[in-house]
């Protein structure tokens, strides 16, 4: 009786470890609050700091060739309107750069925005990512709008590894008995638990990809 209860234990304990491995990265991963920055009140001829508007993505962007420093093209998707009235039409040109790509796990990306075509010329954009609306694998996390992929939660990893596990018993006790179920067991908890972790890995943003972006600094966009 002793060499079943045995078993049993090693296969908790490996689909635990597992799972543990797996919700530790995941906390890791967990962005911060984001606090919106205060400034000055905005001019007349300026959209406010705060604001929030939608970009789209000239150029594609992938982890796997890109690297800080590339520069990159979008445009707005939507007009911006300063309280004078003065608009920022659809479709003006935004000039970024690649700041930063934390490769591992949790892929991630950081953009940085440098200008936009404005009726008074190019002008600074101080902005920050919030969101990749319509891309329901992606997010922005960290204080500085890193782009993530969201990877999987808490509940998908759990239900992963213990299908991972169940798989793994099932296939090792055919091949070797109660022995055999439990190092099974084990080695499909692991391979669950790397699969889930793995999903994470490669970033693409392709051409035409909506990023929402946060006005960090007030956006003068007229001469008056």
């Amino acid at each position: 009786m002793s060499r079943p209860t045995l078993s049993i234990r090693s296969v908790s304990l490996s689909v635990m470890s597992a799972l543990l491995f797996c919700l530790m990265a995941i906390a890791q991963d967990a962005p911060p609050a984001q606090d919106v920055p205060q400034g000055p009140p905005a001019p007349p001829n300026a959209v406010a700091q705060g604001t929030v508007a939608l970009i789209q993505l000239s150029d594609r962007i992938d982890t796997r060739t890109v690297k800080a420093g590339d520069h990159f093209h979008a445009r707005l998707a939507e007009p911006l309107t300063a309280e004078d009235g003065e608009t920022l039409p659809e479709g003006a040109k935004i000039k970024g750069h690649v700041s930063s790509v934390f490769p591992g796990f949790r892929t991630r990306i950081l953009l940085s925005f440098d200008q936009i075509d404005t009726p008074r010329g190019w002008v600074p954009l101080i902005a920050t990512v919030t969101g990749v609306p319509g891309e329901h694998g992606m997010r922005a996390v960290g204080e500085e709008g890193e782009i993530g992929r969201r990877g999987m939660t808490k509940e998908e990893v759990a239900e992963a590894v213990v299908v991972g596990a169940g798989r793994g018993a099932v296939e090792g006790e055919r091949a070797a008995g109660k022995k055999g179920a439990a190092q099974g067991a084990g080695n499909g908890a692991a391979d669950a638990a790397y699969s889930a972790l793995e999903s994470g890995h490669d970033l693409i943003l392709d051409k035409d990809t909506a990023l929402e972006i946060r006005l960090d600094r007030n956006l003068l966009v007229s001469r008056r």
